[in-house]
């Protein structure tokens, strides 16, 4: 990968990235607070876009994100976002468990990340050698 494709790559994921963690500030700010849903509406479905847009960028880029623990704990978040409407009234807790859980599948270490749940250890994409 050249250089220049390398950059615009990395920017674009970043820019998404950041699009994302907006999105759910804001959202979160009136969805906590029961804000009028028509104020931070359009911030839910900023931060709902770029999510899907992130998950289909990894497993574009990876099958095996659906198995590893990056993959897992994202469908793990969305499926406590999906218990706010079974149980508003744990909406904070949930909210910190998401938060908490999004900070270990971006910074956490590789071996943690790269875990995969099916093999029970640590899997890697190959790297292709050309020869």
């Amino acid at each position: 990968m050249s250089e220049t494709r390398f950059w615009i790559r990395r920017l674009s994921k970043t820019g998404l990235r950041a699009l994302h963690i907006t999105g759910i500030a804001m959202a979160s700010a009136g969805i906590l607070y029961q804000v009028e849903s028509y104020q931070w509406q359009m911030w839910w479905m900023l931060a709902m876009a770029t999510g899907v847009l992130m998950m289909i960028s990894e497993i574009l880029s990876s099958r095996l994100w659906l198995i590893q623990l990056k993959g897992v704990l994202t469908f793990v978040k969305l499926g406590l976002l999906a218990s706010f409407i079974i149980i508003p009234e744990s909406k904070p807790a949930l909210f910190a468990t998401i938060l908490i859980l999004s900070v270990f599948i971006a910074h956490g270490p590789a071996g943690l990340r790269h875990y995969s749940i099916w093999h029970r250890r640590r899997i890697d994409e190959k790297k292709h050698v050309k020869g």
